[in-house]
């Protein structure tokens, strides 16, 4: 850093070199409205912001980090694998339907847009996949680590009678998006209400 400033989780900090500040910031970055937002919505993201002249080291539970650049546009991502975002980036939450729900997430999600650059975290390597308007995308809720682009998405259940029985494959639930982005996955699983059906 150059005197600029970074949001990043709290306490993820592990190592810096030169002369950083670091302050605690309620509603994750967003003052009053978005503590309030948080708490309503169940998003939860504690944050701090690190500002100074040198290089600061973040990492948390040893995760996978990928770092993403925005130009102007706008990132859905869950809270829990945000790392770091450069300070001048814009943070908010979003409803996003039953697809929080399956995925164990809550409704809501954490958008990030502007231009700068986003630290995301993965358990393993992240997986980066195209969706065209040709090509849809399923993803299992319990992999999804973000989204961005023109994309749609919607709540698929593969919950049939098979599943009840004990003989469905696993996979009771998916969200398909459809459109123009890229999805952003892990490959591992989080535990899930969907993965419990």
């Amino acid at each position: 850093m150059t005197g600029d400033a970074v949001k990043a989780k709290n306490g993820s900090m592990v190592a810096y070199e030169g002369q950083m500040a670091f302050k605690k910031m309620t509603g994750g970055g967003e003052g009053l409205r978005g503590m309030v937002t948080r708490r309503l919505t169940g998003e939860q993201m504690e944050v701090m912001e690190v500002r100074g002249q040198g290089t600061c080291f973040f990492a948390d539970r040893a995760s996978d980090i990928t770092v993403l650049g925005l130009h102007g546009d706008k990132l859905w991502v869950e809270a829990s694998n945000l790392l770091c975002a450069d300070a001048a980036l814009r943070t908010g939450t979003t409803f996003t339907g039953l697809r929080g729900g399956a995925s164990g997430n809550g409704l809501f999600t954490t958008t990030v847009e502007g231009s700068g650059q986003v630290a995301v975290m993965s358990d393993g390597p992240a997986v980066v996949l195209r969706v065209t308007p040709q090509y849809p995308l399923s993803v299992d809720p319990g992999a999804y680590i973000a989204h961005q682009g023109n994309l749609q998405q919607s709540f698929q259940s593969g919950v049939t009678f098979r599943t009840f029985m004990g003989e469905g494959g696993g996979e009771a639930f998916q969200i398909r998006f459809e459109g123009d982005g890229i999805v952003y996955v892990q490959p591992s699983e989080r535990n899930t209400v969907g993965g419990d059906v």
